[in-house]
């Protein structure tokens, strides 16, 4: 299995519902910031990936998620994302939000690769830097 990446986020009014608690879709986009920083982190440019004949992208197909304890405004958490499976033109992580070694939230991602509309195997050079054996 792959290192785990990390970044931080920092919760903003507009991450929170109206008690001033994170609304459940934000913890949606952190944890996709935290996937999408973990590509650019292994060198890959994602504006590449996206452009030209051979367009790659990431569709979530399957997303299980346990909101186990709340953060609120102005917390500082992190995004920790970890590549555990690659089977041909999917992909799973395991990401979980820490507020600092709280875990906050935990969920297990199965991305999908897609290109012109259709299911793409996962690019050698992405699997290999993820530290994935396609199974």
């Amino acid at each position: 299995m792959a290192a785990a990446h990390q970044i931080s986020v920092r919760v903003y009014y507009e991450d929170t519902d109206f008690s001033g608690v994170v609304y459940h879709a934000s913890y949606l986009r952190f944890m996709e910031r935290g996937r999408t920083e973990l590509i650019r982190a292994l060198g890959i440019d994602q504006r590449e990936l996206f452009d030209g004949e051979a367009a790659l992208g990431f569709a979530v197909r399957r997303m299980l998620i346990d909101f186990v304890k709340p953060a609120v405004m102005d917390d500082l958490l992190t995004i920790e994302t970890t590549p555990t499976l690659a089977r041909g033109a999917t992909m799973e992580l395991d990401q979980r939000i820490l507020r600092g070694e709280e875990v906050l939230v935990t969920s297990q991602v199965k991305v999908a690769c897609v290109g012109g509309g259709k299911a793409r195997r996962i690019p050698d050079l992405l699997r290999q830097r993820l530290g994935l054996e396609i199974i």
